[in-house]
């Protein structure tokens, strides 16, 4: 993926004076602080409007469900990195952000371009939706891709977040097409891999957001959002109790050493 040619030097985002700063538009202090949600902010932030109850309800669930859950490796690694540079939570919070990708966080992206594709298979071949759906899936199979968005190590026979934000999709209004895209690709899947495999939290995110009007090229951010509050709060934790090098010495104890060795070296026991 490509940005593009850097000859346009101008940004829409924010400018100030001495006197007033100006977001998206809209006075900073006047019109916004003390009068918008952070969602709310985020929203307009990202694509130049506020958003309507509807949006702001949509954004604020999919952070809320992607926020937190557990001891996962970007919690494990944040709060291992504040244990050993305990003056550094920036540096902290930036390693637990930097191990986001294809397999944590980074897997809504990958579904909403999933969805997108077969969005544009459909209106280009002007096919029923399931069929426009097979052909793309098949052709990750043939790539050796990943279908993003389904299947879960803990959540095997259903999502719970999954569920509940697709219902407040269709409760709020805003369900769409990529609603219909999603529950379609959980329905195709079987026969294209040879077992069902059931929409996760990452492929709900997208699901909701697209529909909602939320841009694909800002997906990644909102999980990275998201889980920024959490690596806070964990890290506010471990500086008042501390796990940091508790999970250190667990991993040291579980992980063998199989390399090369001395002859006569006998390895500590763990």
């Amino acid at each position: 993926m490509k940005i593009g040619k850097q000859n346009s030097p101008f940004q829409s985002i924010c400018t100030s004076n001495p006197d007033t700063i100006v977001v998206r538009g809209h006075d900073l202090v006047e019109d916004l602080v003390g009068s918008i949600s952070f969602t709310e902010h985020v929203w307009l932030l990202i694509t130049g409007q506020l958003p309507t109850v509807p949006q702001r309800r949509i954004l604020d669930a999919t952070l809320v469900s992607i926020a937190e859950h557990g001891m996962v490796p970007s919690v494990q690694v944040s709060r291992m990195t504040l244990a050993a540079a305990p003056e550094a939570l920036q540096g902290a919070v930036a390693a637990g952000l930097l191990g986001c990708g294809s397999v944590i966080l980074g897997a809504s992206e990958d579904a909403g371009r999933l969805f997108q594709e077969i969005l544009e298979e459909q209106k280009s071949t002007s096919a029923a939706m399931a069929a426009a759906t097979e052909v793309v899936l098949r052709r990750y199979r043939a790539e050796k891709r990943a279908i993003p968005g389904y299947g879960h190590p803990l959540h095997k026979g259903r999502d719970p977040r999954a569920e509940k934000l697709v219902a407040l999709g269709e409760s709020t209004g805003t369900a769409g097409v990529y609603a219909e895209i999603a529950r379609t690709v959980e329905t195709v899947l079987p026969d294209v891999i040879g077992k069902a495999l059931v929409m996760n939290v990452s492929g709900a995110i997208p699901c909701v957001l697209l529909d909602a009007g939320y841009p694909l090229l800002a997906l990644k951010g909102v999980p990275l959002l998201a889980r920024t509050a959490s690596l806070v709060a964990h890290l506010l934790e471990e500086q008042q109790r501390s796990i940091g090098f508790i999970m250190s010495r667990g991993a040291a104890g579980v992980i063998e050493y199989d390399g090369p060795a001395p002859d006569g070296f006998v390895a500590n026991e763990n």
